[in-house]
């Protein structure tokens, strides 16, 4: 089953970041950094979370001080475990594609 909204590559890689716990937009850049070796800007992390937000993928949690923790929900933990599977047929593809070179 398809997401229900494109996930970017960005928004790939909050959802990847929320999987082990809720983070606020800092914590999960550092986590993004430290997974891909991308640093995503401000504008592209923000608005990604805003369009998780509005997609329902992710929620706000409760601030803790200055800072805004947001948590994986149930179709979010869906949308990426779907998008997972279509990167594993793909990565899966790609390498026996290039085995056979």
């Amino acid at each position: 089953m398809a997401p229900k909204v494109k996930l970017s590559s960005e928004a790939l890689l909050i959802l990847t970041s929320l999987a082990d716990g809720t983070k606020h937009g800092y914590a999960i850049q550092q986590d993004i950094v430290r997974l891909s070796g991308r640093r995503l800007g401000p504008g592209s992390l923000y608005g990604a979370i805003a369009r998780l937000e509005a997609a329902g993928y992710i929620v706000a949690t409760e601030a803790e001080g200055p800072r805004r923790p947001y948590r994986l929900t149930a179709s979010g933990s869906r949308a990426l475990a779907d998008a997972v599977e279509i990167l594993r047929k793909v990565t899966t593809t790609a390498t026996r594609r290039l085995a056979t070179r």
